[in-house]
């Protein structure tokens, strides 16, 4: 169990997890566009999709 539960929370993750809070926070109060957040928003899902495929395709998710 415990071996799951750190492959779930990783510091890929939690950065993930990090950045797209600051910037819905940022994007809630007006100090960047909302094309600018879009834009941030897309790069941080990338980079998150990109490593879990990455991790997959090496077998270390398994």
């Amino acid at each position: 169990m415990k071996q799951k539960l750190a492959k779930l929370i990783d510091v890929k993750s939690i950065v993930t997890l990090f950045l797209t809070v600051v910037f819905c926070v940022l994007a809630l109060r007006r100090t960047i566009s909302a094309e600018q957040f879009i834009t941030v928003f897309t790069v941080v899902i990338s980079f998150y999709f990109g490593t879990q495929s990455a991790k997959r395709k090496s077998g270390d998710d398994e």
